[in-house]
């Protein structure tokens, strides 16, 4: 009996030990962006699923795969779900527009009637910003109605909050439908530090990964890192970007899908995994916002 209380209380003290580690580690929230542009990122999103770790995962709800994406959500309930706001079509023979319609909103559409493909030609297009919040306020509300439990709202390559004026009418959605807002670079919401994997050349970005989130996590924050998941399948493969010369090659050949593929791969891979809750603890934007509530955020300039 004497032995057995040992041992038990061996256990007990093993347990209280493991959980006080655990939350001295850095927190990782992991945010998947442009869900729903295609079956290929949906299918990549549904691997990380498969895992169960938790994430956070930005949805276009203007795109013609959401519907897919939100099949794929409502089967996992550890995923975040955000409304990534979008006013911009960037790919060549790939293209939508505003779900209000085109007559509806016309300042958001180019002469074909989708949206620009680039931000420098939605900057210079004499957008109106009523427009802008009919289209806006219309994807929030496609997605609450999609049946999922909406919690943040981002914007697709950072429009809705580049200018004072958008910023403002992105800060005014938030609190009508109240949602988060995920940050966007120093632009922060509820302190996260802000880490993206786009820009990284293929050939460093597993190990440049690997490295960030083992040795550069802030533990006093929580700490926030944009990932682009895709297939490399012939619909992938096939996706020209307008408005980023790095996801092309000097041939011609789109590099978009190997760049995605390789950010699917670096998180599933087994180096990562066992990182999880050695090196930091993974969370989402639904736990950020059940441990700080929506009343806390405020929007403040940070450098990461």
């Amino acid at each position: 009996m004497k032995k057995l209380i040992c041992l038990l209380g061996l256990v007990t003290l093993f347990i209280t030990e493991t959980a006080s580690a655990q939350q001295k580690l850095p927190k990782l929230m992991l945010r998947l962006d442009d869900i729903g542009m295609c079956h290929a990122v949906n299918m990549a999103m549904q691997k990380m699923a498969d895992t169960k770790m938790p994430f956070s995962a930005s949805v276009q709800f203007a795109c013609p795969w959401y519907q897919e994406a939100v099949e794929i959500l409502k089967k996992n309930p550890q995923i975040s779900v955000g409304v990534h706001l979008t006013l911009t079509s960037e790919w060549k023979n790939y293209r939508w527009g505003p779900i209000t319609g085109r007559e509806a909103v016309p300042s958001l559409v180019a002469k074909d009637g989708y949206f620009y493909q680039s931000t420098g030609a939605f900057a210079k297009s004499g957008y109106k910003l009523e427009d802008v919040e009919k289209e806006l306020s219309a994807q929030i509300e496609r997605a609450q109605s999609s049946g999922l439990k909406i919690d943040y709202i981002d914007p697709h390559m950072g429009i809705a909050l580049s200018t004072p004026e958008l910023r403002a009418l992105t800060e005014k959605l938030a609190a009508k439908y109240h949602l988060a807002i995920s940050t966007l670079s120093e632009v922060v919401y509820f302190g996260e530090t802000y880490h993206e994997m786009w820009g990284e050349p293929v050939a460093t970005k597993k190990s440049a990964f690997l490295n960030y989130v083992s040795t550069k996590l802030n533990p006093a924050r929580p700490n926030m890192v944009v990932i682009h998941v895709g297939l490399m399948q012939p619909e992938m493969n096939a996706l020209f970007d307008m408005n980023s010369d790095m996801m092309n090659g000097k041939d011609g050949k789109p590099l978009t899908s190997l760049h995605r593929q390789t950010e699917l791969n670096m998180m599933l891979s087994p180096e990562f995994r066992a990182m999880v809750n050695k090196k930091f603890i993974l969370t989402n934007y639904t736990q950020l916002i059940k441990e700080k509530g929506l009343a806390s955020m405020k929007k403040e300039t940070v450098k990461n």
